[in-house]
């Protein structure tokens, strides 16, 4: 496969994963050699001109040897056997077979699944409007973020909160269960600087020591899912020591008492017991919080894929209210912009229902054949989902026609009756918005496409035409549909601005703005009943055996959830044992051990490690254990009760070793 350069040395980009930095990227391409590099780009205020050890790896990752090169198909389910077929073909097939599940079982039989593989507004979102039309059965896109969004909702009405350029400015920043140096070095690289410029103190609070807390000013390591009795421990402190402004919350707020009411309920002696950390900590930081304005609390996404996920996080999101702060959290700003993606997704031009299921559930779904043909983009299910035995097994039945449009072979193109080459996001022009702050610029096409690879939108209106489609609306023009969603978008300046290279910021709603019932924050949330939840943030104890221990998941610094296997290498089979688990267990550094519940059993080496505490493992996420059984086969299908979200990080496990 070889590669043309588009005319040009110093092209702009914006990397599209689905990450809290979002980077501006410079790709530099030497005229004369064709040399390529990517650069973060030095002017943009988040990415500072560094970018992480994915991006700057990008075009080694586009040129890799595992590419799909060219459509083909899978005669026999499963077969190790594909045979390269032409565009053609391959979409003939594929429309032929979207006709007669529809004709056979109905529009709904067939599901479309995407998620955050590549953000961009015309790979990601305008290619949905083929299936809005056609009135296909999606996901509630649940896995990751959603219970958070829908908890911190309950009390300001939506989940947006600070930007992260205003980390600079605040004297306390903490990060509560927020891998930032991992999962966001912009942002640790921002907190820093608030460190050496404002005397700022950096807090991390994680059941483990990660590498954010072993670069923080102080730590606390709660028990996992305890968050909740913390937050309502540093909230007595405030309310005890006067830190609480009562101005603002009898203007600003309704419910404190009985929120107050609920927080004093618990002792210190009862935090200590339930969080695991001393009252004398805990009162270190609410003296903290109380005495260093402004500050920040910067909720993350991991910390609240557990049972008690969304109950921590508007417990943690209350404490800025309580203090007098306006939104003054950090969890995810995609709510404070005026986009229109059910325009430009077609969701709100298709005149028909569209049948919304689990995405956290799909394992059980699809193994029951509740589906008939299944198209995939943007994703790689069948590693990412939890419950993977019941997943695998379903994309293995006969009666599945599964289709995946992919860049790169992987665990779920295994599955797959057709596969279809997808260019990355370096091979195409793109609009990429983030969900942490509000910069935004077109990311060029620096490169041609490599080999046969189609992007989404062409997919999508040939399929269009051979469906035979009517609905106007599947036929206009994608740069059009994009100056309608982002119409509203901007503070100053047009989409035409935008289209002609200038660097745009998003309008964002005013952090005074609550779109509650009352208009105000509700401490006592006044939707609960119809959330299905409790008014006021509520506790549960994780019931685990004295033979079992809670498995923890979470990024790696080389990692984009499955992405970049390919330039590092297959992710660590290895999980992390504390060193008197270890030696209770007769575990040895290296030592082989099966991890094993009801759901499966993974086989990974042992790292005896300080860094876990005693009765909890940690392994790098959707790693493949050294058995080819994939680490979510241990993840039940269970979601939370607000949000309907994942609790990866609620797995329990048994530990055995492998007797060699």
């Amino acid at each position: 496969m070889g590669r043309k350069f588009v005319i040009g040395t110093m092209i702009p980009s914006v990397c599209p994963r689905d990450c809290y930095d979002t980077c501006s990227l410079i790709i530099k391409i030497d005229r004369d050699t064709g040399k390529s590099s990517v650069l973060g780009d030095p002017i943009n205020p988040i990415t500072q001109g560094f970018t992480c050890p994915r991006g700057v790896k990008d075009i080694e990752r586009m040129i890799a040897n595992n590419r799909v090169s060219h459509p083909f198909i899978r005669r026999h389910k499963l077969s190790d056997n594909v045979e390269q077929v032409s565009w053609n073909e391959a979409l003939d097939l594929i429309s032929n077979k979207i006709e007669k599940t529809i004709s056979e079982f109905g529009s709904e039989t067939i599901l479309h699944i995407e998620y955050a593989g590549n953000t961009g507004l015309i790979t990601s979102y305008f290619p949905l409007r083929l299936w809005n039309a056609l009135g296909t059965t999606r996901t509630d896109y649940s896995i990751c973020s959603k219970s958070g969004h829908e908890a911190l909702a309950l009390h300001y009405g939506s989940s947006y909160g600070l930007q992260p350029e205003e980390i600079k400015n605040q004297r306390l920043i903490v990060f509560w269960g927020f891998n930032a140096v991992v999962s966001s070095p912009h942002m640790w690289n921002l907190a820093n600087q608030a460190r050496s410029r404002e005397k700022a103190k950096i807090v991390v609070i994680d059941p483990r020591k990660s590498q954010t807390t072993k670069n923080a000013d102080f730590s606390l390591h709660p028990k996992p899912g305890s968050d909740v009795v913390l937050a309502f421990g540093i909230a007595r402190y405030l309310i005890e020591h006067n830190y609480a402004d009562n101005e603002f919350i009898e203007r600003w707020t309704n419910g404190f008492q009985r929120l107050k009411t609920e927080i004093m309920k618990w002792t210190p002696n009862r935090i200590e017991e339930e969080t695991g950390i001393k009252w004398s900590t805990i009162e270190k930081l609410g003296e903290a919080y109380g005495t260093s304005r402004p500050n920040a609390t910067l909720i993350g996404l991991g910390m609240q894929k557990s049972i008690n996920g969304a109950e921590s996080v508007r417990a943690i999101g209350l404490l800025p209210a309580i203090l007098g702060i306006h939104r003054g959290f950090f969890y995810s700003n995609d709510n404070a912009y005026s986009i229109d993606l059910s325009y430009l997704n077609g969701e709100s031009l298709s005149n028909r229902e569209i049948p919304v299921v689990s995405q956290i559930k799909l394992g059980q779904l699809v193994s029951e054949g509740q589906f008939k043909l299944i198209y995939i983009y943007n994703m790689n299910p069948a590693l990412t989902l939890p419950n993977q035995r019941a997943f695998r097994l379903g994309l293995s039945r006969d009666d599945v026609f599964t289709v995946v449009h992919e860049t790169h072979w992987n665990e779920t193109t295994d599955f797959a009756d057709v596969i279809l080459p997808a260019p990355t996001f370096l091979e195409k022009e793109d609009i990429v918005i983030p969900w942490s702050h509000h910069h935004v610029r077109l990311s060029k096409k620096a490169f041609d496409l490599m080999g046969q690879s189609r992007t989404e939108i062409w997919v999508m209106q040939e399929l269009i035409k051979r469906l035979k489609l009517k609905e106007p609306w599947l036929y206009e023009e994608p740069r059009n549909a994009l100056e309608k969603t982002l119409e509203k978008a901007f503070t100053e300046g047009t989409f035409q601005d935008l289209m002609n290279g200038n660097d745009m910021i998003l309008k964002k709603k005013s952090p005074s703005e609550y779109q509650t019932p009352s208009r105000k924050i509700e401490f006592y949330s006044s939707i609960s009943k119809d959330a299905g939840c409790d008014p006021l943030p509520s506790h549960y104890r994780l019931q685990i055996q004295d033979d079992e221990f809670l498995l923890l998941n979470s990024a790696s610094s080389n990692y984009t959830h499955t992405q970049f296997r390919e330039i590092y290498g297959p992710i660590p089979e290895i999980v992390h044992v504390n060193q008197k688990d270890a030696s209770t267990q007769n575990i040895r550094k290296d030592d082989l051990v099966i991890l094993h519940n009801d759901s499966g059993s993974v086989k990974m080496k042992v790292n005896v490690s300080q860094d876990v505490p005693k009765g909890v493992l940690w392994a790098p996420r959707q790693s493949i254990g050294l058995n080819d059984e994939p680490q979510n086969a241990l993840t039940p299908s269970t979601t939370q009760k607000i949000g309907n979200g994942s609790v990866f990080n609620s797995t329990i496990v048994r530990l055995q070793r492998v007797i060699k």
